[in-house]
């Protein structure tokens, strides 16, 4: 009797241990980008399954441990701790954990109006370094108003790392275009940008030209100028300040090769404009 009673008590306690399921109260901030609305954490019971069903935002899972099985898209994937399975909106998916080895998973719910990495169409993805991500979101349940916020800053972590694990080839036109039209106004060239994407100089020019279809070098400038002319007419600021606004400290350089541009020199730019 007394042994059966031991059995009992162990396989209760060992049961509700299993249950555990707990969610954060997430306020939905309707946040532009990336915007977190759901945030979890579940000790699942042998076999205890979810679905078939859909949801009408993303939902990731990342698995501490365990397994269980993932069926999404006609196919059944079988996951171990450090997967992480996604579920994308309006997608019908469904789970079910081990019968001997239940999993136990974080997981976080996030609607976007943004592309998200290629990554996120697959079923499965494994991510270096996620599970200190899915640990660290857990320090929401001591927080209060900015439990949202925190929580949208770890999936964007997420995301980074997702971007830093692609094995894809790199874009460096696009990481190119990015650059100069972020920072075009510091003294950036068209051999510093190479350095930055680690590629020779007169190979980035070629790519640069075939893609955009003009050199690096007039494409920088040409951006610097239009800048300059926006900023003396819409902005009304003098031709100096607008020259060292996009990255011009000569005052004559640029007079000269905004003539070439537009014409006229930059003064009687802003006056002709101002006249109108």
């Amino acid at each position: 009797m007394f042994v059966k009673l031991v059995i009992m008590l162990y396989i209760k306690k060992y049961t509700e241990a299993e249950q555990t399921e707990h969610s954060e109260i997430i306020i939905n901030k309707e946040y532009s980008g990336i915007n977190a609305i759901q945030f979890g954490y579940q000790h699942c019971s042998p076999l205890w399954s979810f679905g078939p069903a859909v949801r009408e935002y993303w939902l990731l899972h990342f698995i501490v441990s365990g397994s269980g099985i993932f069926k999404r898209d006609g196919k059944t994937h079988r996951l171990k701790a450090g997967d992480i399975f996604v579920i994308p909106p309006h997608l019908e998916t469904y789970y079910e954990a081990d019968g001997k080895k239940p999993w136990h998973y974080i997981w976080i719910g996030f609607t976007s109006d943004i592309k998200l990495p290629d990554a996120f169409s697959s079923p499965v993805i494994k991510i270096p370094g996620a599970k200190n991500i899915f640990d660290g979101m857990l320090r929401c349940g001591n927080m209060g108003n900015g439990k949202s916020e925190f929580l949208n800053s770890k999936i964007w972590e997420l995301i980074s790392l997702t971007l830093e694990a692609d094995t894809g080839d790199t874009d460096y036109i696009e990481k190119a275009l990015n650059c100069i039209n972020s920072e075009y106004m510091y003294g950036i060239s068209v051999n510093s940008i190479a350095e930055q994407l680690n590629i020779d100089r007169s190979y980035f020019s070629t790519l640069f030209r075939q893609r955009v279809g003009t050199p690096p070098g007039r494409y920088l400038m040409n951006l610097r100028l239009e800048k300059a002319a926006e900023l003396m007419t819409v902005y009304d600021k003098s031709p100096s300040t607008a020259a060292f606004s996009v990255g011009y400290n000569d005052i004559y350089h640029f007079s000269k090769i905004f003539k070439q541009k537009f014409g006229c020199s930059p003064r009687t730019y802003r006056q002709n404009f101002l006249s109108e």
